[in-house]
């Protein structure tokens, strides 16, 4: 099974293979390109990837809709825009009914707001309209919280949604690959009998927000 020391290794490792299978034209194509982190946990991943191809790193904000007493179970994900993914496989395994999805589904709607607040600070996100946009994740375990973050990219006019992962559960790559919202996908791990995004980084802790704060207002002095 593959580890990454952290996210900024991973991050580094993502953004050489996407340089590399762009210069080999074996891979996407990138036209002013965005890099787009969805927080916390994929913006270390981000920053490397921004720095690298010399792109703007903003964040693309989207909450996940955990399952009631399986919060790590993604039953679903929201996103700016009002942008809305069900997982009816999930919801339907845990009986989840619509009552408790739509009160999860509010109370997430208050956080995602107030990152909003929290992250950008009042600066407006990064324009998307005809540009080519990579969004990042340090992991991909359902695919919810990304299948809803290409969602938005798209409603903002991206011209092209790269997706980026250093791991993730096959089968939501498969159905990734699947969405008219992704147009290709750059991962570097898709192990068999995938458990967990973090039983494959070394160090996994957890990213506060004063660091995703901080890495976005670097990237924008540079």
């Amino acid at each position: 099974m593959e580890h990454f020391a952290n996210r900024v290794e991973a991050g580094e490792r993502l953004a050489a293979r996407l340089l590399d299978d762009s210069r080999a034209a074996t891979g996407p194509v990138l036209h002013a390109p965005v890099v787009l982190g969805l927080p916390r946990g994929g913006v270390p991943v981000a920053a490397p990837v921004a720095e690298a191809l010399d792109a703007p790193l903003d964040v693309l904000i989207v909450r996940k809709l955990g399952t009631p007493g399986r919060p790590e179970l993604a039953m679903g994900a929201i996103g700016e825009e009002g942008a809305l993914v069900r997982n009816d496989d999930v919801i339907a395994m845990s009986r989840t009914d619509r009552r408790t999805f739509d009160e999860v589904r509010a109370r997430e709607r208050v956080e995602l707001d107030a990152r909003v607040a929290r992250f950008r600070g009042g600066v407006p996100p990064v324009p998307l309209a005809g540009r080519h946009v990579v969004i990042v994740d340090d992991g991909i375990a359902t695919g919810a919280t990304m299948r809803v973050a290409c969602r938005v990219a798209r409603a903002r006019g991206a011209a092209r949604i790269i997706v980026a992962t250093p791991v993730a559960a096959p089968d939501s790559l498969a159905e990734l690959q699947d969405s008219p919202d992704v147009d290709a996908i750059v991962c570097l791990s898709t192990p068999p009998g995938f458990m967990a995004v973090g039983m494959h980084y070394l160090d996994f802790a957890q990213t506060s927000d004063d660091e995703v704060v901080r890495l976005l207002a670097e990237r924008r002095r540079r």
